[in-house]
Parts: structure tokens; C-alpha cells; sequence
């Protein structure tokens, strides 16, 4: 029975059994991410407010913001991206001509919690800053495959795709976030949801979506993890209706799902975002990266 204070909802302690198990796909990890030239780095849990503000879409409700004894506005860190960004515009002289790190690090979000989904949060992040070559889209999706194998999840398949197609077929960000909830409510829902931000055209425009192939960039890094060693419908597969709801994404996008299986349950993702670092460095500085839920991955596993 409770007898002690509470913590509030969304937010708890981590079990001795839970502890070892997140301290054992880190050390797992790790040293794969080492093996591809990816360095640790850490950064704040607390950033300025403005700093996150504008960076995520609709998602930025779900901030949690404060202000300090000093009238500051504050905020807890969303993700591990948007610090990794502020961090690298000042810190300009690591690009030589690329930073490679990876870091851990307990996220934020207030959002309803669900199983595998708290309010507080451990990603596993890795991030490839400096170059828009795609041979640092297949080191970042390599170490993942490598990474994720390493841990038991010997199901689990990365699906790719590219923000360009939506690009090309006429999507709004708006209509982009709609596709992204395909796997949780189906395509005819995703049609009705398009059709009532005005595109008159959703039926053909999802048509399109369906019959269109890889782009030139994804037929690239396909190609050059097949090099590799990579197997693709096995590590790896091409899904024209993966979205990834965050704003900051511009090409190459993935999430890595559990299995096969449709609509499979996502234990991590990441994409190339070249324009976010720009918004601190006043500067073109492509990046990629992916995220691994590691409280997700326990709970679902």
C-alpha cells in the first residue's frame, strides 16, 4: 500500500529489474555507435524557453515551460535535437568538416501516458551534423540496424521513406502530419482528415502517394546499404506513407517498428534535418539523426 508521497502522473522510479535492463541496451549500444565515429556528448536538461519554442509544430503544446525566480522563460528539454543544435552553433569549430556524437538523456513531453510512453523518458540519440552527403544517412541508419540488433530485436526492420514525395505531390505540413497517423487510424481516416484541411484532391493525392517509388536519394542509400551487408525487407524497407510529425525534418525520414507487422509498434526514429541548426548558426548546416526510445523498448519487449 502507497504510504509515501507520490509522484505525479506521467512521471515515476525506475526498478532495480528496469535499471539493469536500460543500463544493458546502453552499454550495448554504445560501443556500436563508437565503432561508426560517433562521440558522447551531454547538454542541459533546462534550455531558454525561445530556444525550443518554433521548432516542433502542433507537438510544441506539449513543451512544459516555466519561469525562474528571475522572470526567465524556461523549458524542459522536448527531445535531445533542438539542444544538439543550439549546442553546434556554438560551438562551430567541432565541424571539421563533421561532429558525430551520441548522448542519453531523460526527455520531457505533456502528453497522456500510455504504455511505453511516459511523461519523462530516455532517448538514445545519435546524430551525424556537417555534410548532406547521403553516405552519413546510411552511417546514421547503419549504426541503428547494428544498434538495434545488439539489444535482441532481431524482428525489427527500419522503414524509410523521404519528406521530398510529399514535397512533390503538393502536401502542407498540416497534410504531412495527417499521413503520419496513418498506422493509428487507417487510411480511409487519413483521406476524411485531408479532405477537411481543404485538399480537394485528397483521394488522387493519396493515390499518387501509393504508386510512387523511392527518390533519387532513397535509391542511393538503398543501394548503398545493400553494399553494406544490409538486407532490405529484412533490416531495412521503403514506406511512402511513413511521415514523422515533427516540423524540422526535410528528406530522409525512418522509424524502426518491431516487426513486420502493419501499423507495428515503434520503438525509435529519426531523419535529416538540414535547415534546424541554420535557425541558431545563421547558416546552411545539414544534420541526421535517429532516436532510440529506450523505455519504450522495455515495456514493449
Amino acid at each position: 500500500m502507497q504510504k509515501g508521497p507520490v509522484t505525479p502522473k506521467g512521471f515515476g522510479d525506475i526498478m532495480p529489474a528496469e535499471a539493469k535492463k536500460r543500463r544493458f541496451m546502453i552499454n550495448a549500444i554504445a560501443p556500436i555507435l563508437e565503432k561508426y565515429g560517433f562521440e558522447p556528448l551531454e547538454t542541459p536538461i533546462v534550455e531558454f524557453a525561445d530556444t525550443l519554442l518554433g521548432k516542433y509544430g502542433e507537438d510544441e503544446k506539449l513543451i512544459y515551460k516555466f519561469e525562474d525566480k528571475g522572470g526567465r522563460e524556461l523549458a524542459l528539454r522536448y527531445d535531445l535535437t533542438v539542444p544538439l543544435a543550439r549546442f553546434v552553433a556554438n560551438n562551430l569549430g567541432l565541424l571539421k568538416p563533421t561532429f558525430s556524437r551520441y548522448q542519453v538523456g531523460q526527455v520531457f513531453r505533456g502528453e497522456n501516458p500510455q504504455k511505453g510512453r511516459k511523461r519523462e523518458f530516455t532517448q538514445f540519440d545519435l546524430d551525424s551534423v556537417g555534410s548532406s552527403d547521403v553516405s552519413e544517412d546510411v552511417r546514421v541508419i547503419s549504426a541503428t540496424i547494428e544498434g538495434s540488433r545488439a539489444i535482441g530485436l532481431t524482428d525489427a526492420i527500419l522503414q524509410i521513406n523521404d519528406r521530398e514525395l510529399f514535397d512533390k505531390i503538393g502536401f502542407s505540413k498540416e497534410g504531412i502530419r495527417s499521413i503520419d497517423k496513418i498506422d493509428k487510424i487507417g487510411r480511409d481516416q487519413v483521406v476524411t482528415l485531408l479532405k477537411e484541411i481543404n485538399l480537394d484532391e485528397a483521394e488522387k493525392m493519396f493515390a499518387d502517394l501509393e504508386k510512387s517509388g523511392k527518390t533519387e536519394r532513397l535509391t542511393k542509400i538503398f543501394e548503398e546499404l545493400k553494399i553494406n551487408g544490409f538486407k532490405e525487407n529484412v533490416d531495412f524497407v521503403f514506406n511512402p506513407f511513413l511521415a514523422r510529425g515533427l516540423d524540422y525534418y526535410t528528406s530522409t525520414i525512418f522509424e524502426l517498428k518491431l516487426d513486420k507487422t502493419p501499423g507495428g509498434l515503434s520503438v525509435g526514429g529519426g531523419g535529416r534535418y538540414d535547415n534546424l541548426i541554420g535557425m541558431f548558426a545563421g547558416r546552411t548546416i545539414p544534420a541526421v539523426g535517429f532516436s532510440f526510445g529506450i523505455d519504450r523498448i522495455i515495456d514493449l519487449i
